[in-house]
């Protein structure tokens, strides 16, 4: 599951659109993890020809991944064995 926390405050209006059953914003989720644990950030879409000039979309809020498979954990390190006590070393 992905969990997404947005900042209505933050949405540019003019880019609202009207459907059939409603008015639409188009989001998009970019890869990108913070400090916070999220695994990136949603921004707010503009149009093709908007990007290819250089504009990009207000960033909206985060969205985290709740059900990831946790990383495997390392592999011990290997420890060096101990001397045994009768050995040949003179000091």
């Amino acid at each position: 599951m992905i969990t997404i926390k947005l900042n209505v405050t933050k949405f540019e209006k003019d880019r609202f659109h009207r459907g059939k059953k409603g008015i639409y914003a188009d989001l998009a989720l970019v890869d990108h993890p913070n400090d916070y644990g999220d695994d990136g950030f949603v921004v707010q879409t503009v149009t093709k020809e908007q990007y290819d000039a250089g504009e990009r979309g207000p960033i909206v809020g985060n969205w985290r991944e709740t059900n990831k498979k946790p990383a495997p954990k390392p592999e011990p390190a290997q420890t060096k064995a101990p001397l045994p006590e009768d050995d040949d070393i003179p000091f």
